[in-house]
């Protein structure tokens, strides 16, 4: 790499379309946070005495066949070929990541069940700490940023932390005992395991990889990985049928929380292609004020709780996305900009990767023609829709308490969210 090259990188994204890029990342983050928070409602089924790993299978279930239906129907099936033809080592890391969010997503049941889903949501959201380390080492993020951006990243980080360790604290001291202590590690690990999982993330936005294309091969890894959790965890195939017939009941709910979750997902790979990991993923867990809205309002989980429990829990996750909003609203400057540019050459180096086609994940913007839809493309979307009304049509109202009318308020805030986000991102980059 000649030393002309940052240069040239830093002209390759003049600074209208940089600022477009970053709204872009912002909304995307936002939105994600939205939808990511409603998909872990369903999760609350854990308190019926369904198996958390049954929980976690069916919602990966829900996932799979969301991530392979959305993309078919925005963008068509036939450029995940053309990406995976570009670089067909993202397929691997894609499997991988899959395989985290798998565990990761078992381990958020547990922790929901024993702490409760406004607090658990903080403490797995220390995942954002993790994120800026490893785009910080690995990928040229925060290099070349103003000092005032940069302490606002890390001084984010701290109170995000600080703001974790109030809500770890309210939890042992309201619960007490083994289960609240297994909640807290699960729910750490958690975020421990997702933190690493944006590893395979960045490498492939960096490399040019589609998010559309990427979350599907994502998606073999965590069907894999959930199948194996559950059978070792029923002992048996049979053992684990008795077990979804059991929960047909609920099945619509549960794989519809997973359908409902990469919608977020989808947004949070946005998010993170455009602003990077250390300011996507902190955008991104806004869903802790989402989980808190969802645990409190609609499912009561605060209720009974004495005054000073309540305020440590509120002012903790408060805490949290002041630090995660300040890490995201550090934006992106032209020198940092460059860097980036900078690691996605060295990605396109050493897997030999057309520039061109790296371009795209700095720019947002593709030589690609819009693709028509294929007979699969129609196939995906007809399989997926009957499976979700059979599921519907046999399905029963969960038998636990909740309030219908701030249910019913945060859904509809959800879709604005995703209107307005969806449509900056099809404005701005048309889903590339």
């Amino acid at each position: 790499m000649t030393g002309a090259q940052p240069h040239e990188a830093n002209q390759q994204v003049d600074a209208n379309r940089l600022r477009k890029l970053q709204l872009t990342g912002i909304l995307s983050g936002f939105a994600a946070g939205a939808w990511l928070g409603a998909a872990e409602a369903p999760t609350k089924l854990v308190s019926l005495g369904i198996s958390p790993v049954i929980i976690s299978l069916l919602m990966v279930s829900g996932v799979f066949l969301a991530r392979w239906t959305l993309p078919a129907l925005i963008r068509g099936t036939s450029q995940m070929t053309v990406d995976a033809k570009q670089a067909p080592h993202l397929i691997l890391w894609g499997v991988l990541a899959g395989c985290l969010w798998a565990v990761a997503n078992t381990l958020t049941v547990f922790a929901i069940r024993d702490i409760g889903l406004s607090v658990a949501f903080p403490l797995w959201n220390l995942n954002s700490l993790l994120g800026i380390f490893w785009g910080w080492l690995l990928f040229r993020e925060l290099r070349g940023a103003e000092k005032r951006r940069l302490w606002s990243v890390v001084g984010g980080a701290l109170v995000m932390f600080f703001g974790a360790t109030m809500l770890a604290l309210a939890s042992s001291a309201q619960s007490g005992g083994p289960a609240a202590t297994r909640g807290i590690v699960a729910a750490l690990a958690a975020g421990a395991l997702w933190g690493t999982m944006y590893i395979p993330y960045r490498k492939a936005y960096l490399s040019g990889m589609n998010p559309l294309s990427f979350v599907a091969f994502f998606t073999v890894g965590e069907l894999g990985m959930m199948l194996a959790l559950a059978l070792a965890d029923t002992g048996s195939s049979s053992a684990l049928w008795t077990q979804l017939t059991q929960a047909k009941d609920v099945l619509f709910w549960l794989m519809l929380g997973g359908f409902v979750w990469v919608i977020g997902d989808l947004f949070q790979q946005y998010a993170a292609k455009y602003l990077g990991i250390s300011r996507g993923i902190p955008l991104s867990n806004t869903n802790q004020l989402w989980g808190l809205l969802w645990g409190i309002f609609v499912f009561g989980e605060l209720h009974g709780a004495t005054a000073a429990h309540s305020a440590r829990i509120v002012g903790g996750s408060l805490l949290m996305a002041v630090g995660a909003g300040a890490i995201a609203l550090a934006s992106v400057t032209r020198n940092e900009h460059a860097s980036w540019h900078e690691a996605a050459e060295r990605e396109a180096d050493r897997y030999g990767i057309g520039r061109d086609y790296v371009k795209s994940a700095i720019t947002g913007e593709s030589s690609e023609a819009d693709s028509s839809r294929s007979w699969l493309d129609w196939l995906f979307l007809a399989v997926t829709s009957g499976i979700f009304l059979y599921l519907g049509s046999v399905a029963r109202t969960p038998q636990i308490s909740f309030h219908w009318p701030t249910l019913v308020f945060l859904s509809i805030a959800s879709l604005l969210i995703l209107f307005v986000a969806g449509g900056s991102l099809f404005k701005t980059t048309r889903f590339r």
